[in-house]
């Protein structure tokens, strides 16, 4: 969140236009009625809110409609993470994923705008391991003049640590970020970079839908991953819906304007069947394919920042 929009004046929603912990309850058991069996926490930072782990201890409660546990995930900037760890695994929580742009502090600094020290985020990744989560990932967003130089460390800090490490392209998420198209290291750039230092091959997708592109080592040292939504649009298999922290529905990371408000409804009382009506007409109204339009587009469009409804 850019600090010198987000600064110690800027007017954040009041506390009650957020949606409780129980109402995210209730709305996540009508997206799982429609065959959701991944729910994953974003931000800003989801630490920050005040009692997660009893938010994640309900949802880890719920059921696919296969009668599985729900698969719950969180992505965070690991500054608290180190304290919360064990709290967040006890509570249920399946996987974590990081968010680490580099590991010199001249380049997190700049990449975050923030002065924490990268030591304090390993500390959070360490603390994640020795909670044995099923999964813990890395995501390092490649901006070109910033960080293209850390590509080779941070695969080398992260092979044989069990953590697979993603690259991501550097997306226009937002209008706040002043993305451009030559600050965008490609995906192809980023693996030609790390094949000149390690063999590395191509391995089959986990799951329908994922959207990283996945690589082991040959040498038997993990796998990294990249996520090309730039230059390699994934719109036509996105299976991802977003809720918003004040109950909107959005269908794509880039879109202009939410699908639905279902917090209005839900607390004027709304049944479920009315509730579960608007989940789907907002899904099926979906047309969403901005990753693919991007380089066609003339004029700028203006988007939610992803800060406001999750990477």
């Amino acid at each position: 969140m850019p600090r010198e929009i987000f600064d110690k004046n800027y007017a954040f929603l009041p506390r009650a236009e957020l949606l409780s912990f129980e109402e995210i309850e209730r709305l996540s058991r009508l997206f799982i009625q429609y065959g959701v069996q991944k729910i994953r926490l974003t931000g800003g930072e989801p630490l920050l809110r005040r009692g997660i782990e009893r938010l994640i201890e309900k949802l880890a409660r719920l059921r696919t409609v296969e009668g599985n546990p729900v698969d719950i995930a969180l992505t965070t900037n690991a500054v608290l993470l180190t304290k919360k760890a064990q709290a967040l695994k006890d509570a249920g929580l399946s996987r974590i994923t990081v968010s680490l742009d580099g590991l010199h502090q001249n380049t997190f600094s700049k990449a975050s705008g923030s002065e924490i020290p990268v030591a304090t985020i390993l500390a959070g990744i360490a603390a994640a391991q020795r909670a044995k989560f099923a999964s813990i990932k890395v995501n390092m967003v490649v901006k070109r003049g910033m960080n293209e130089h850390e590509i080779i460390p941070m695969a080398a800090h992260f092979r044989d640590s069990g953590i697979v490490l993603r690259f991501i392209e550097y997306m226009d998420a937002g209008s706040s970020n002043s993305w451009c198209m030559d600050d965008v290291v490609s995906a192809r750039q980023i693996l030609d970079r790390v094949a000149s230092h390690y063999e590395i091959q191509p391995i089959e997708f986990n799951y329908e839908g994922e959207v990283a592109e996945r690589w082991r080592y040959l040498d038997g040292a993990g796998e990294i991953g990249v996520i090309a939504s730039v230059t390699q649009a994934f719109c036509s298999s996105c299976t991802r819906v977003r809720l918003s922290t004040d109950g909107k529905l959005y269908t794509c990371l880039f879109a202009s304007q939410a699908s639905v408000d279902l917090r209005e409804p839900l607390r004027q009382g709304a049944s479920e069947q009315i509730l579960s009506g608007l989940i789907a007409s907002g899904w099926m109204r979906r047309g969403d394919r901005y990753s693919q339009l991007r380089h066609a587009e003339t004029v700028t469009r203006n988007k939610i920042e992803m800060s406001y409804i999750g990477g």
